[in-house]
C-alpha cells in the first residue's frame, strides 16, 4: 500500500493539471491542492462530442486545419458522423500522430520517418502541439468549472496559480522537453519567463505509469524480497518499459522507490500494428476495387478487429461496407473483409517480440532480480498482446499483471502522483556520460603507441594524446538525486589569456562497450550533448616553470566538470576554486539539439 498522501501545506489554493498527449489518445488529470486538506487525484472525464459517452478519459490526438491553417475540428469532434465528408468538401487537412515528429532522431527512430503522417504546410511540431495544449487545457477548464460545487468561483481562484505536468516517453531528452515548453508557452498557458517556465514539471511515461501503479495497489508479492518489479506503459506509438524497486524508510520516512535499470523506448506501440495491417492489406486487395477504400477499412479494422482480436486459429472480420459490398477474389463478402487470424496476429509480431525482448534486457542489466512486470497504457487492454507476452516470459519465470482499472489513464493520473508524492529517488543512467580529453603519453601503453602520429607537446612541455574518453557516468548506475559525478580537467597554456574562458562539452556514448576509450575507435557511437561555459578571468593565475627540460613559463587553470539527476533532468555545471572556496557555474540541462535533426 502506499504511504498515506499529507494535506497540503501551501498557503494558497492552487491547481495542478496533467497532459498526456499520446500519439493516438490523450488525457487531462489534476488536482486542486487546497490548503490543510489532502489532495485527490481526478480526471477530466468529458469532453465536447464526447458528452453522451459517461467517464469517456481519452480523446483522440487529432486536429483539423483548414488551408488557411485554422483549426477546425480537435479530438472527439474530429470523430464524430461525417466529419470525414465535411474536411473533404472544405478542403480540411488531418494531422494525427503528430506527438512523434518531436522524437529524438536517433538510428532507432529514423526508421519510422516515412511512416509517420506529414504536418500541415507552414506548420511546425510547436505549432500543432500548442494548439492541442490550448484545447486540452480550455476542456479541463470548461469541465472542473461544470462538476465541482462554486466551479467558476473555484476556477477564478486558481486559473493564475496552475503548474503542469507534461510526460513524455523514456527516450525523449532535454530538446524534447525543451520543444514541449515552447509549446505550452505558445499556447498561452504559462509566460515565457523563468517563472513561468518554473510552473511545468516533465515526467517520463515509465516513471508516471510506476506513480499510477502504487496508488491502484501493486501486487504485494511483486515488491516481496526487494526485488525488482518492471512497468511496461504499451502506447500508441511507443512502448516504455522501467524497472524500479521499492526500499522501505525508516521511522517516519516514506517508502521510495529506485530505478534498477536503464528506462528503454521503443517504436512499437499499437500504431504500428495498424501499419503492418495497411501494407498487408495493399498487397491483398490491390487487384480488388476495394483498393480505394483503403484508409476506411484501415480504420474499421482499428475500431474493430485490432481491439477485440485475440485467437490466431479464428477466423477475423473487418466490417467495413454494406451488404452489397461483395469480391469474392479477396474475401469481401456482404461488406465483410475475411482475414486469417494467423495474417492478423502477423500485423502484432513485431511488437509482442518488442516487449518480450525489452523485459529479458531489463532482467539482465537490472541491479535486482525482476519477476513481475505491470503492463499498462491503452495498448495493454489488447488480450492478444497480453497473452504473447504472457506465454513469452512464462519460461524466464516472469509473471505479468495488467491493473484491472482504466490503464489508459495511468500516465495522466501517474503524472499527478508525481508531482504530489515523488515516490522515486534514485534514477539509472541511459549512457555513458563524459568529455573528451588529452592524456599524458606513455611511451608503454600500446594504445598511446598505435597514436603516437597525434601526440603533440603542450605548454607545460609534457606530451599529450588527444580524444581520450573521460568517463564521468557510466551507463547503468544508479544515481540518486543530488547525487553529483566529477572529474577534473585543466589547461594550459603560455598565454594567460587563452585560458580564461572554460568551456566543457558533454558527450553520450550510445554503443555498447563498458568502458569506450578513444573517439575514433567508435565515433560515430558518441552524440555531443551539451557545451558548459564559464568566464573565469578574475581567477589570478601565477606562471609555472615547464617541465621535461622545456624553457620558460606557462599557465594552468584546473576546474571539474559535475553531472547530477535533477528529478528526471540530467544537468552539468563547472565548478572551480577561488582563495580555497568552490564556486559553481549555474546548472545547464544536458541535451543535444543536434541529433533531431532529419
Amino acid at each position: 500500500m502506499p504511504d498515506a498522501r499529507r494535506p497540503y501545506e501551501g498557503s494558497r489554493r492552487k491547481l495542478v493539471l496533467a497532459f498526456d498527449i499520446g500519439t493516438t489518445y490523450s488525457g487531462v488529470s489534476y488536482t486542486v491542492l487546497d490548503p490543510g486538506h489532502v489532495p485527490e487525484i481526478k480526471g477530466v472525464t468529458r469532453f465536447p462530442a464526447h458528452e453522451q459517452i459517461t467517464g469517456a478519459s481519452k480523446i483522440p490526438t487529432i486536429i483539423y486545419y483548414d488551408a488557411a491553417g485554422k483549426v477546425c475540428a480537435v479530438g472527439a469532434e474530429a470523430m464524430r458522423e461525417g466529419i470525414f465528408e465535411q474536411a473533404e468538401d472544405e478542403g480540411w487537412l488531418k494531422t494525427e500522430w503528430f506527438k512523434l515528429h518531436i522524437r529524438p532522431k536517433t538510428d532507432a527512430s529514423k526508421q519510422i520517418t516515412t511512416q509517420i503522417p506529414p504536418l500541415p504546410l507552414n506548420k511546425t511540431v510547436i505549432d500543432v502541439m500548442s494548439d492541442f495544449l490550448a484545447y486540452l487545457f480550455e476542456c479541463a477548464a470548461t469541465f472542473i468549472q461544470d462538476t465541482h460545487a462554486n466551479g467558476r468561483d473555484l476556477w477564478d481562484s486558481v486559473r493564475n496559480e496552475i503548474d503542469f505536468v507534461l510526460s513524455h516517453p523514456n527516450g525523449w531528452e532535454g530538446f524534447q522537453q525543451t520543444q514541449m515548453r515552447e509549446a505550452i508557452v505558445k499556447a498561452r498557458l504559462i509566460p515565457d519567463t523563468n517563472k513561468g517556465h518554473a510552473r511545468v514539471s516533465f515526467v517520463t511515461e515509465g516513471e508516471a505509469s510506476l506513480h499510477f501503479s502504487i496508488e491502484n495497489g501493486l501486487p504485494p508479492k511483486a515488491l516481496e524480497k526487494g526485488e525488482g518489479i518492471a512497468i511496461v506503459d504499451a502506447g500508441g506509438g511507443t512502448i516504455d518499459i522501467s524497472a524500479y524497486s521499492r526500499y522501505s524508510g525508516g521511522a517516519g520516512e516514506p517508502t521510495t522507490f529506485k530505478e534498477v535499470a536503464p528506462p528503454q523506448c521503443h517504436f512499437q506501440g499499437s500504431v504500428f500494428v495498424s501499419i503492418h495491417a495497411r501494407m498487408f492489406l495493399e498487397k491483398y486487395l490491390a487487384e480488388s476495387d476495394f483498393i480505394d477504400d483503403l484508409d476506411h477499412i484501415v480504420r474499421c479494422f482499428d475500431k474493430t478487429t485490432k481491439i477485440r482480436f485475440s485467437n490466431a486459429s479464428q477466423v477475423q472480420y473487418v466490417k467495413f461496407g454494406s451488404t452489397r459490398d461483395n469480391d469474392p477474389s479477396c474475401n469481401v463478402r456482404f461488406g465483410q473483409l475475411k482475414l486469417s487470424g494467423e495474417d492478423v496476429a502477423s500485423f502484432f509480431e513485431s511488437s509482442v517480440n518488442c516487449v518480450i525482448n525489452a523485459v529479458k534486457e531489463q532482467k539482465k542489466m537490472s541491479h535486482k532480480p525482476v519477476s513481475h512486470i505491470v503492463l499498462v497504457g491503452g495498448f495493454a487492454a489488447s488480450d492478444w498482446l497480453f497473452s504473447k507476452v504472457e506465454e513469452g516470459l512464462g519460461p524466464e519465470g516472469v509473471t505479468v499483471i495488467r491493473p484491472e482499472n482504466h490503464v489508459n489513464k495511468a500516465v495522466s493520473d501517474g503524472a499527478i502522483s508525481f508531482y504530489l508524492d515523488h515516490h522515486v529517488t534514485t534514477r539509472v543512467s541511459k549512457f555513458t556520460y563524459g568529455q573528451f580529453r588529452t592524456t599524458f603519453y606513455d611511451n608503454t601503453d600500446p594504445e598511446h603507441r598505435k597514436r603516437s602520429h597525434r601526440s603533440y607537446r603542450c605548454a607545460s612541455g609534457e606530451t599529450l594524446v588527444p580524444d581520450f574518453f573521460a568517463i564521468i557516468l557510466p551507463k547503468n548506475t544508479q544515481v540518486q538525486e543530488g547525487k553529483e559525478f566529477r572529474q577534473g580537467f585543466g589547461l594550459r597554456s603560455e598565454h594567460k589569456s587563452d585560458i580564461q574562458k572554460v568551456t566543457s562539452t558533454v558527450w553520450a556514448y550510445r554503443g555498447s562497450k563498458a568502458t569506450p576509450r578513444w573517439k575514433d575507435e567508435e565515433p560515430s557511437k558518441f552524440t555531443k550533448l551539451c557545451t558548459v561555459e564559464m568566464d573565469l578571468s578574475h581567477i589570478p593565475l601565477a606562471p609555472r616553470s615547464k617541465l621535461n627540460g622545456a624553457m620558460g613559463t606557462y599557465y594552468y587553470l584546473g576546474y571539474d566538470l559535475i553531472l547530477f539527476f535533477s528529478s528526471v533532468e540530467l544537468r552539468a555545471q563547472i565548478s572551480w576554486e577561488e582563495n580555497g572556496i568552490e564556486k559553481r557555474s549555474p546548472a545547464k540541462i544536458v541535451y543535444d539539439p543536434d541529433i533531431t535533426a532529419d
